[in-house]
C-alpha cells in the first residue's frame, strides 16, 4: 500500500472530501454483501484487538473518562455492533412480505457525514463507519477539536482494512484542522448527516438542509421499586453511573428511592466501597457550584474522577471512590442536581407512592433529557408499564445498569449503537437507537396480492 493511499491530507477543502468519496461510494456500491461484511467485520475487530491502545489515546488527547473503562467500552461496543449486524442483509435484495406481495431492496444513500464527540473518540467512529460501510455508503468523519487525532488514526487505520479487501480510496476519511465552519459545510454537501454531539451542533445538522439523525441530552432518572433485591439495583447503578467517569448520556443521574428504604438505600451505596456519599449542606453546595456554574453544567468537571470532582470543590473525596452520592432537595425545578451531570455525580430523593416517582422522573425529564431514557428497578410488570406509558422517553431500561444497556447489549433487545434518538421530544427525528438501517434507502417492490379479495362499499365503511 503506499503511502498516497493512506495519507491525510490537512490541504484537502471539504468539496475536495465529498468529491473524492462519492467517486469511492460509486465503486462501492457494486460489492456484494459478503466482501461489504468483511471490512465492516474487520473494523469492529480491529477496535477489539485494540481496545488498550485506543482507550489510551482517547484519555490521553481527550483528558476526559476511565482508561480501565474505555478498554471495556471499546471491546463491548465492538463485540455487540459487529454481533448485531453480521447476520443482516443490508446489499440487493434484503427480504420479501408474502402476505402484501411485496420484495425489499437495500439501497446505499451515498456520503454520510459523521459528527462524532469528544466523550466517545473511539467508539461513535467505529460505531457509524460500521453502519456507512455496512450499507454501500462512503463516510466522512468531523471529529470534536480535542478527539481529533483519534479520529485522524481511525481514519488511517480503517481505511488499511479497506485497501486490504480491495477496497476503493477515500472510502473513509476525516476532516482535518476542524472548525464549526467546516463542519457545518460538510453536513451541507453530504447526502446524509449523523450527527452525535451537543445540542447546538444537533441543531445544526436538522438545519443543514439533508436527512439527519441526532441526539437529545441524557438526564437518566432511574427509580427504585418496592419489593425487589435493593443490593442488586444499588449495584448495578453504581457500575451505571459510575462507569466512564459518568461521561455516557444514558448514565443513571438522578435515583428516587422508596422512603422507608431511603436510608437502608444510601448504606448499601456506601458499602459498596465504591460511593462517598454526605449529607452536609455546606458540602452539597460546594459540589452544585462545582458541577453546575450559573445553573449551566460545568464543561470542567465533564468526565472527570470522582476524587477530581471532589478536588475542584475542595472537598477530600478518597481516590478509591468512584461515585459521588448527594440528597437532593427535590426534582425537577426544585434543585440544579436534577438536571444532567456528565461526570460521577449523582442525587437521590426519596418517594411515597410509585406514581409520585414517576412524576419525579418525569418532572426531571421535562427540565431537561425529555425523550431520553429512563430507569426502573422492579418485578412489577403494572408498575413498568406505568412507568414505560407516563415517562416522555424513549427507552426505559428495566432491571440494568443503564449507561452500558441503553444503547444495546447482548442480553437486552435495544439496537447496539451508540447514539439514541430521543424523539420529538428531544428534537430528533427517530426515537429509538440508530441502526445500520437508517443509513439505508429501501425500494419496494410491488405486485398484485394473489386471489386478494376486494371489500365492497359497504364492508369498507361498516
Amino acid at each position: 500500500m503506499s503511502n498516497e493511499e493512506t495519507q491525510i491530507t490537512n490541504h484537502s477543502s471539504i468539496q475536495e472530501l465529498v468529491d473524492k468519496a462519492r467517486l469511492a461510494q460509486i465503486e462501492f456500491e457494486l460489492f456484494n454483501q459478503e466482501q461489504v461484511d468483511a471490512i465492516v467485520r474487520d473494523i469492529g475487530k480491529f477496535v477489539f484487538d485494540n481496545a488498550e491502545s485506543l482507550a489510551r489515546m482517547a484519555v490521553e488527547e481527550t483528558e476526559m473518562g476511565s482508561y480501565d473503562d474505555k478498554v471495556l467500552k471499546n471491546k463491548g461496543k465492538a463485540r455487540v455492533i459487529w454481533n448485531n449486524l453480521k447476520d443482516k442483509k443490508s446489499r440487493g435484495g434484503i427480504g420479501e412480505d408474502t402476505d402484501t406481495n411485496l420484495m425489499f431492496v437495500a439501497k446505499p444513500m451515498g456520503v454520510v457525514a459523521a459528527v462524532t464527540p469528544v466523550t466517545n473518540p473511539i467508539v461513535t467512529p467505529m460505531c457509524n463507519g460500521m453502519f456507512a460501510l455496512k450499507t454501500g455508503n462512503a463516510v466522512i468523519f468531523a471529529s470534536h477539536p480535542k478527539a481529533q487525532k483519534c479520529a485522524e488514526y481511525l481514519t488511517l487505520e480503517f481505511m488499511k482494512i479497506v485497501k486490504s479487501h480491495n477496497g476503493p480510496d477515500n472510502l473513509i476519511q476525516v476532516v482535518t484542522n476542524g472548525s464549526v465552519e467546516k463542519t457545518q459545510q460538510l453536513m451541507q454537501s453530504a447526502d446524509v448527516v449523523v450527527a452525535t454531539g451537543g445540542g447546538a451542533m444537533v441543531k445544526s445538522a436538522y438545519s443543514s438542509g439533508k436527512p439527519s439523525f441526532g441526539v437529545g441530552a441524557g438526564n437518566v432518572p432511574v427509580i427504585i421499586d418496592r419489593n425487589i433485591d435493593l443490593q442488586e439495583a444499588v449495584e448495578k447503578i453504581v457500575d451505571g453511573a459510575s462507569f466512564d467517569h459518568g461521561i455516557i448520556c444514558s448514565h443513571e443521574q438522578f435515583v428516587i428511592a422508596p422512603e422507608e428504604n431511603f436510608d437502608k438505600t444510601i448504606e448499601l451505596f456506601t458499602n459498596t466501597g465504591k460511593v462517598w456519599f454526605t449529607d452536609n449542606q455546606e458540602q452539597i453546595q460546594k459540589l452544585r457550584e462545582v458541577v453546575f456554574q450559573d445553573g449551566y453544567l460545568n464543561k470542567g468537571v465533564v468526565g472527570k474522577s470522582a476524587f477530581d470532582v471532589g478536588k475542584m470543590a475542595g472537598i477530600d473525596v478518597p481516590e478509591s471512590s468512584r461515585l459521588i452520592l448527594l440528597p437532593a432537595d427535590g426534582s425537577g425545578t426544585e434543585d440544579v442536581l436534577a438536571k444532567e451531570k456528565l461526570c460521577p455525580v449523582i442525587a437521590i430523593v426519596p418517594y411515597s407512592t410509585f406514581e409520585e416517582a414517576v412524576t419525579m422522573a418525569k418532572a426531571n425529564l421535562l427540565v431537561e433529557g425529555a425523550g431520553h431514557s429512563a430507569a426502573l428497578h422492579s418485578n412489577n410488570d403494572e408498575n413498568i408499564q406505568k412507568a414505560g406509558v407516563e415517562l416522555p422517553i424513549s427507552r426505559l431500561v428495566v432491571n440494568q445498569p443503564s449507561s452500558t444497556s441503553a444503547g444495546g447489549s447482548l442480553t437486552n433487545g435495544f439496537a447496539p449503537t451508540t447514539t439514541l434518538g430521543c424523539g420529538s421530544w428531544g428534537g430528533n427525528s427517530i426515537s429509538e437507537n440508530l441502526d445500520y438501517k437508517h443509513l439505508m434507502n429501501v425500494s419496494r417492490i410491488g405486485k398484485v396480492i394473489p386471489d386478494k379479495k376486494v371489500p365492497t362499499d359497504d364492508e369498507i365503511w361498516a
